[in-house]
């Protein structure tokens, strides 16, 4: 058996097209543009023989591929990796890589724990520290914005939330940062990523202990369903952990792409500052068109067929979701960011029963944020040029220097 990156190699049916690219090489990490246009144009799937896998591009095949928990599974890996046939790095996902039944029970548990009645009482918490942070940063000159607002809300907010008594940005931020690196190939980002794991990885696991929990914060809610036998104490100290490989670096993500957004198109900005009301409009547009999470994969778990294509069993499929979000087939000048545009159907929180679980939390988060912004700051300005930071799987910001212009 040939096997590359864990999974199985294949030769495409006839009818899809060859095309020899590197979604994963350093400049289409930084500058992927070029690259969805050209996925979208060659068809609804393409084969990449670099790495062995089909990638969909378009928003309908992607959509039914990325729904469709039966042909295309998530229980196989959501990366390159095939957990049928090798051990992945760490124990999989109880949330995200598996599918029903057990997919069922965890996301019970978790959809509880996260659901807008449990946050609710989150709401006043997180604009006192948003006004705070934005409150600071107004006074200076300028600012570096990743840092000092798209890591430090959350870190400043979600700990607190879950329940933890530690906290370590740095930690924090990286951990997430590391999963999503880890989906790709074993190239230098994955590399890099995992050489962290082995001060990361012990000081998340003891961070989310149950002894290291509030008793009042979403963590606890998670072990009481332990309590209740809905899950094993080790499922729920898993479960834990998830909130933080997948909330944390997610929501800087969005709130640094947010602002980039801003600071690109002023006009925009003046109708958000004119109307603090789109905020929850105006955070969904930053989704569809920045997309946190630009790739996912699924693996199809028989002999199936997708757009008329063959696709055999064992395939994997790169689901291309940035490329998707900006197909002209689904969008009205999909280039084009529109903070009234109102984007239902975006795919940045995934689709069907794997959608972002931590979706309400990361709205709540990013509103609060555009909501303050809006009523104090009159302009968001570049105070230098933004740098994107490659990941094999997350399009973020590294660097990108701010000034804020109050009213």
């Amino acid at each position: 058996m040939n096997m590359i990156e864990g999974h199985m190699a294949f030769e495409p049916s006839s009818d899809i097209p060859v095309w020899n690219v590197d979604p994963y090489a350093e400049e289409v990490l930084l500058d992927p543009a070029s690259y969805y246009a050209e996925l979208r144009a060659r068809g609804p799937l393409v084969y990449i023989p670099k790495w062995s896998v089909l990638a969909s591009g378009r928003y309908e095949e992607t959509r039914e591929i990325f729904s469709d928990h039966n042909r295309f599974v998530s229980s196989r890996g959501v990366g390159l990796n095939d957990f049928k046939y090798g051990k992945p790095w760490r124990p999989p996902s109880i949330i995200l890589e598996v599918d029903p039944p057990d997919h069922t029970k965890t996301r019970k548990v978790m959809a509880r724990a996260l659901s807008p009645k449990a946050i609710a009482g989150l709401k006043e918490q997180f604009r006192q520290t948003a006004e705070a942070i934005l409150d600071q940063l107004i006074m200076r000159e300028s600012f570096e914005a990743v840092a000092e607002l798209a890591e430090a809300f959350p870190v400043a907010v979600f700990p607190k939330a879950v329940g933890m008594v530690d906290s370590d940005r740095r930690r924090l931020v990286d951990y997430g940062a590391m999963v999503f690196n880890a989906l790709g190939p074993d190239n230098k980002f994955r590399r890099n990523a995992m050489a962290m794991a082995p001060d990361i990885v012990p000081w998340i696991t003891a961070a989310c202990a149950r002894d290291r929990l509030t008793k009042d914060g979403l963590g606890a809610l998670i072990y009481g369903a332990a309590d209740d036998g809905e899950v094993t104490e080790a499922e729920a100290a898993m479960l834990v952990r998830s909130f933080l490989s997948a909330g944390v670096d997610t929501t800087v993500t969005g709130i640094g792409n947010a602002l980039w957004c801003l600071a690109s198109n002023p006009d925009e900005y003046r109708k958000l500052r004119a109307d603090p009301s789109l905020a929850r409009p105006c955070f969904e547009e930053v989704l569809r068109f920045t997309s946190p999470v630009h790739t996912f994969a699924r693996t199809a778990n028989h002999d199936t067929q997708v757009a008329g294509r063959h696709i055999a069993e064992g395939t994997k499929i790169l689901c291309v979701l940035a490329s998707a979000n900006l197909d002209p087939q689904k969008w009205d000048d999909p280039e084009v960011f529109r903070v009234e545009r109102k984007p239902v159907g975006h795919m940045a929180f995934g689709a069907g029963i794997h959608g972002c679980v931590g979706q309400n939390l990361a709205r709540l988060e990013l509103e609060t944020v555009l909501t303050v912004l809006a009523e104090k700051v009159e302009r968001v300005e570049f105070a230098g040029e933004p740098v994107w930071r490659p990941n094999n799987a997350i399009h973020a910001l590294d660097h990108m220097p701010l000034r804020f212009i109050a009213r």
